[in-house]
């Protein structure tokens, strides 16, 4: 990402924020299936969310940024110049977004953050006991200046100018049990806690051999995703919501765009996509100067911002 000074704005500021206290988890990793350990720490301004890992004697920190997404096959893992590496770090990152947290070092026992229940919902829950304090510095926001899409085939994404986080998301599937779904939500912290945050991941149960003789989905069970064998949904508790499956799309999204290093001042349409997409799309964001720009975030600015995509996508690739 190219260094650029923050822009300065009138108005109230919107301070940046991290952890009370650290706080801690026990689970397995969806796709290692190893048992792992991971503590949410406090962080200082400015440190921005940063992944360590504690089993690793030395080059362990890895920044949560796009330029460090290594891997995006079923989950987005992050690898630093050293090697070290951290998977399926996106549920973990919406959360943090969602409850809109600047700073903070996600220390972890093993090479994957654990699923828990396949959902944020978790680790929402873990921000919130452990508190949430505001910090001098105001919150440092990715203002989209020019909409850039992207496709790859039937998936298409674009990213626009917008106030908060707004993304519309559409999914199409051939079974019934999810055929195409859409929703439109913004990133607030009361609208992703009730709406996003417990929409779990998902799979299809004919295709957990192939995963697995890939190295994946070893974690996986109805314990941490919702598993479709043609157009039933296996779970005895069945689905959280009518349509989950586009949600836990939204939450992927939120997790894998907070990589951007920031809030992002955005509008976001995504239809079929999925990580690779997510990250491809702030490496088409990031790579002009013209598309965007750093800003201190005001409450004048969001109030600003706010409103529909304006313009048509200038940036095209795919």
């Amino acid at each position: 990402m190219a260094s650029r000074s923050p822009t300065r704005r009138a108005g109230p500021i919107v301070r940046q924020k991290t952890l009370k206290s650290a706080i801690g988890c026990t689970g397995i990793g969806l796709h290692s299936g190893a048992k792992v350990r991971m503590t949410l720490h406090p962080a200082a301004s400015d440190t921005g969310i940063v992944f360590r890992r504690r089993d690793l004697d030395r080059d362990n920190e890895i920044a949560a940024l796009w330029t460090n997404v290594s891997d995006t096959r079923l989950c987005s893992r992050l690898s630093n110049a050293s090697g070290a590496s951290v998977m399926t770090v996106e549920h973990v990152m919406a959360a943090l977004a969602g409850a809109e947290i600047d700073n903070c070092i996600v220390e972890v026992n093993g090479p994957e953050i654990p699923a828990m229940d396949g959902s944020a919902a978790p680790f929402l829950f873990l921000i919130e006991c452990a508190g949430v304090t505001e910090q001098p510095l105001p919150r440092r926001a990715i203002q989209v200046l020019r909409p850039v899409s992207l496709a790859d085939g039937d998936k298409r994404m674009t990213i626009a100018p917008g106030g908060t986080l707004t993304i519309d998301c559409t999914i199409d599937f051939d079974s019934t049990a999810i055929s195409r779904q859409s929703i439109t939500t913004t990133l607030e912290t009361a609208t992703f806690r009730e709406d996003i945050a417990r929409a779990r991941t998902f799979g299809f149960a004919h295709e957990v051999a192939q995963l697995r003789a890939a190295g994946l989905a070893r974690g996986g069970s109805l314990e941490n995703a919702v598993v479709i064998d043609g157009d039933r949904v296996l779970n005895a508790d069945g689905v959280r919501f009518p349509d989950e499956f586009v949600r836990h799309k939204v939450l992927d999204c939120v997790g894998d765009l907070y990589l951007a290093g920031g809030p992002l001042l955005a509008r976001v349409r995504s239809e079929r996509a999925g990580h690779e997409l997510n990250n491809l799309i702030l490496r088409e964001l990031f790579s002009r100067d013209a598309t965007w720009r750093r800003v201190d975030l005001t409450e004048d600015l969001l109030a600003a911002t706010s409103g529909p995509i304006r313009g048509q996508p200038q940036l095209v690739a795919g």
